[in-house]
């Protein structure tokens, strides 16, 4: 799966001489809490976010009336709020990388970029919806969560015992498990019921952590 599969796109975009209350509008808008920044001919040149303009308006203990504050935000450009280096995707990263980025630079999205033109954007919301995915979290069945010996095989044995008893994986993803040189396996599986399940693990992993039927 790669970020072109999940990217949201068309991208709402401002330019560096949007007021940033005319951003903050069209956040609100649309329920974005992000703006790409580009210039005239498309380039990226920054992003605005919503913590960007929280941060440039007068704190509730201002003195100032109502009409001053607005008229002091009316002369904020965004330009003078915005990242200017700014992390970036192409459309041909895998989503583990795009997520990776995310996490490990503690930002919300990544616009994905085609040379230096804005085609896409990356979100934590859709990472949260390949996570979904992944997990098989809408698709009705058993789901199972199992520890084995971090050695080769483990899995197909797991693999070939569920489908020996018409069982069928519609998810799998394995996590390291608490002892060393141990894996934690989590499937969802349909075409059986919580009890078969049940048996047919205890013949083949040494632990079975959790046994659950998802509607």
């Amino acid at each position: 799966m790669f970020v072109k599969d999940r990217m949201s796109h068309p991208v709402i975009t401002v330019t560096p001489d949007t007021p940033i209350m005319e951003a903050r509008e069209i956040m609100r808008r649309e329920r974005i809490r992000r703006l790409p920044v580009v210039d005239k001919e498309g380039n990226l040149v920054g992003i605005v976010t919503e913590k960007d303009i929280l941060n440039a308006s007068p704190s509730a203990a201002t003195t100032l009336s109502i009409w001053e504050v607005n008229y002091l935000l009316s002369k904020i450009k965004v330009e003078e709020v915005m990242t200017r280096e700014v992390i970036t995707a192409t459309e041909d990263m895998p989503m583990e990388e795009a997520a990776r980025l995310i996490a490990d630079h503690k930002i919300g999205a990544l616009p994905v970029v085609r040379g230096r033109k804005v085609v896409g954007i990356i979100t934590e919301s859709d990472l949260f919806r390949v996570f979904l995915e992944l997990m098989g979290a809408r698709v009705p069945g058993v789901r199972l969560t199992v520890c084995v010996p971090d050695v080769p095989g483990q899995l197909a044995t797991l693999s070939q015992a569920i489908a020996d008893v018409g069982g069928n994986i519609v998810s799998v993803s394995t996590f390291e498990g608490e002892e060393s040189g141990t894996k934690c396996i989590v499937m969802k599986v349909t075409g059986v019921d919580e009890e078969q399940v049940r048996k047919v693990l205890s013949k083949v992993v040494p632990q079975i952590l959790d046994v659950r039927t998802q509607p």
